[in-house]
C-alpha cells in the first residue's frame, strides 16, 4: 500500500502511530509531502534521534522537499540511490527514509508519479527575528524548474500524479491565510510556476502539502492531518 499524509515538522508521532496501526512492513509506503523536518539541523543529533527512530520500522518514508528544511544533497552524509525507477538521496544509516529528487519520475504500481518539491516560507521574517532556520534555497531554482519542465517534456506532458509541496496559484485556499502576514509580502513565484505547469500537463491527480489544510479541488488533493491511499 503507497499512502500519503502531509507536513509533520519534525513530529514523527502520526507517522509511527499509522505505522503501527496498520501493521505497516517494507512492502508499504509512506509519501510525505513537504515539511518533514528530519534535515532541519543538518545532520546534528537533533535530527538523528527522530531518523534512527523513524527508520527502525523498516517501511520505506518517501520525503518531498518543503521550505522549512535543508535540501538533503547539500549534506554531506547523503548520496544518490535509486527508488522506484528515480533518484532519490539516502544516508547510508537510514536507508529506509528516502528524499526525491525534484523532476524525477517515480514508478509507483505501474502509475507514474513526478516530484516538484519546495515553497516560500511565509514566515521567512518571523524566522530571521526568533533565529529559527530558513534556507535561501527553500523554492526551485531555475536550474531545478528546467530540469522539471524537461522531464515532462519527455514524457510529452502526462503522468498519473504529481506530487509537490504546495499548489498551482490559482488554487491557492485562501481561506488557510494566516491573518498576521499581509499577502503583499509573499513571493508566489512557485504557485504561478505551477500554474504554468498545470496548464500544459496531463494528470490524474495532484497532492501537495504546505498549506495545512485537507481538501480536494477538483483533481487535487492538499494534504495535512489526512492519509489517503495514492490515487484516491
Amino acid at each position: 500500500m503507497i499512502y500519503l499524509t502531509g507536513d509533520i515538522h519534525g513530529d514523527i508521532s502520526k507517522i509511527c502511530l499509522f505505522i503501527e496501526k496498520h501493521n505497516l512492513s517494507a512492502n508499504d509506503i509512506i509519501i510525505i509531502l513537504g515539511d518533514v523536518g528530519l534535515n532541519y539541523y543538518g545532520n546534528s543529533h537533533g535530527d538523528a534521534q527522530r531518523k534512527k527512530k523513524l527508520n527502525r520500522y523498516g517501511v520505506p518514508i518517501f520525503c518531498i522537499h518543503g521550505n522549512h528544511e535543508i535540501r538533503p544533497y547539500t549534506i554531506e552524509s547523503y548520496s544518490v540511490s535509486s527508488f522506484h525507477g528515480g533518484e532519490v538521496y539516502v544516508e547510508e544509516d537510514y536507508p529506509n527514509l528516502i528524499f526525491a529528487k525534484d523532476g524525477e519520475v517515480y514508478d509507483f504500481d505501474g502509475k507514474s508519479a513526478i516530484v516538484l518539491g519546495g515553497a516560500y516560507s511565509v514566515d521567512k521574517y518571523y524566522r530571521f527575528a526568533k533565529g529559527l532556520l530558513w534556507c535561501d534555497d527553500e523554492q526551485p531554482s531555475d536550474e531545478i524548474k528546467q530540469y522539471c519542465e524537461r522531464s515532462l517534456s519527455k514524457r510529452n506532458w502526462k503522468t498519473d500524479y504529481l506530487l509537490s509541496h504546495t499548489c498551482p496559484e490559482k488554487h491557492i485556499p485562501r481561506e488557510a491565510f494566516i491573518p498576521q502576514i499581509g499577502q503583499n509580502m509573499v513571493d508566489q513565484s512557485t504557485e504561478y510556476w505551477l500554474d504554468r505547469i498545470e496548464d500544459k500537463l496531463t494528470y490524474l491527480k495532484w497532492y501537495c502539502g504546505h498549506w495545512h489544510i485537507d481538501k480536494s479541488v477538483d483533481n487535487l488533493r492538499f494534504m495535512m492531518d489526512d492519509f489517503v491511499l495514492l490515487g484516491d
